[in-house]
């Protein structure tokens, strides 16, 4: 996460792992943050789970059920970690511009997630 974070536009960058049906925040660097367990189906990092879908929200002022871990957060990405089928958790990237995520992003971090599942521990 140290390393995600010294990219331009990468201004929160964090692992949550899902246990059960609850999202929990692992390895982080940034702001704190309150929402250290998410429910699946919630905010944009639940609604991944629940979609067993990457997320990439170019504006999250745009969203109903966008969970505001920082009032200067503008867009967010959220990948899936999985194995043999099998979500684990994601990595979740916050930055402070409006569409700063986009397919470059999204296939850099799910190498990232790929490389992740093969170390996970279960």
């Amino acid at each position: 996460m140290a390393a995600l974070d010294q990219i331009p536009g990468f201004d929160w960058c964090g692992i949550y792992r899902l246990e059960g049906n609850t999202l929990v925040l692992d390895a982080f660097v940034g702001a704190p943050t309150d929402h250290d367990r998410i429910p699946v189906g919630r905010g944009v990092c639940g609604t991944a789970v629940a979609e067993d879908r990457n997320q990439i929200v170019a504006d999250v002022c745009e969203l109903d059920n966008y969970l505001a871990c920082s009032l200067a957060t503008r867009s967010e990405i959220v990948v899936l970690i999985r194995k043999s089928g099998i979500v684990l958790g994601q990595i979740d990237i916050d930055s402070h511009t409006v569409g700063q995520f986009g397919p470059a992003e999204e296939e850099m971090l799910t190498d990232l997630a790929h490389l992740i599942a093969a170390r996970w521990d279960s």
